[in-house]
């Protein structure tokens, strides 16, 4: 056995997830061709919701990274970055337990499915029972769509769970995903369907969502203060199952029939 073929089993041996590192690259969603960006199109502009990420601060990490439960909770990181904590030096035998509240505090992701055809949001027709010629048919929005997401069951802290889900779901499914979007009238797309003569065509426009499953972990934090040292202490850890419907912003899913 030569010596770089020692090497290279030595090293498969260390990095056995180099390959499936490169697959999980390759896992991010595919579009169907019958599912298309308006984006540029869409008379309503939609705002992205790009969901603001919070930095720990220098303090927050070094707290942060003491637990052994990894706490994603941008509103939770936010409020420690903006706590001030300067215990004195010389407060010997300092004791204090301060009580932040009930958190969530991670979402784990189990699987983000996407239902293409999540809600029917417009539907073309033309008839060409009166023409020996072929004609076409394009996509126009004949009013103007407001679809909305939401979460599929009770949980507490509702709005702090949907911002760390749609953040999970958006680094799974490299999607524009957002809780609303507006499909503005009299959008319209080049998008072209031919209907043969003595045919009628339907076409059928859909807005794509995501159905995102997991869990949410929950706990209640403390800071505990020992003289000059600090820490967060996390109790009563529990878990809850939650799922989501996140629809997937400015893409129009489309169905075309002829009869």
């Amino acid at each position: 056995m030569t010596k770089f073929v020692i090497i290279a089993f030595l090293l498969s041996m260390l990095f056995p997830s180099v390959g499936s590192a490169a697959k999980k690259s390759e896992d991010a969603v595919e579009i169907p061709n019958h599912v298309l960006n308006i984006a540029k199109e869409n008379t309503f502009p939609n705002s992205t919701e790009d969901q603001e990420v919070i930095e720990p601060s220098e303090l927050t990490q070094e707290l942060l990274d003491a637990l052994s439960i990894p706490v994603e909770n941008p509103d939770l990181i936010k409020m420690l970055n903006e706590t001030s904590l300067k215990p004195s030096p010389v407060a010997i035998g300092y004791r204090g337990m301060v009580y932040l509240g009930r958190w969530p505090l991670n979402y784990q992701s189990d699987e983000s499915n996407i239902n293409w055809e999540y809600q029917p949001i417009n539907t073309n027709e033309l008839s060409n029972y009166g023409e020996e010629a072929p004609q076409n048919m394009n996509y126009i929005q004949q009013e103007e769509k407001e679809i909305k997401g939401a979460l599929t069951n009770k949980i507490t802290n509702p709005e702090d769970v949907k911002k760390m889900m749609l953040l999970k779901s958006k680094e799974k499914t490299k999607l524009p995903l957002s809780y609303q979007t507006i499909i503005g009238k009299n959008t319209k797309k080049d998008n072209s369907y031919a209907i043969p003569a003595k045919k009628n065509g339907t076409l059928q426009a859909f807005a794509p969502a995501v159905n995102e499953k997991g869990q949410v972990t929950f706990g209640e934090v403390y800071l505990q203060l020992k003289g000059s040292k600090k820490s967060l202490v996390v109790k009563n850890v529990t878990k809850q199952g939650i799922g989501a419907w996140i629809p997937v912003q400015d893409h129009v899913s489309f169905s075309f029939q002829l009869k």
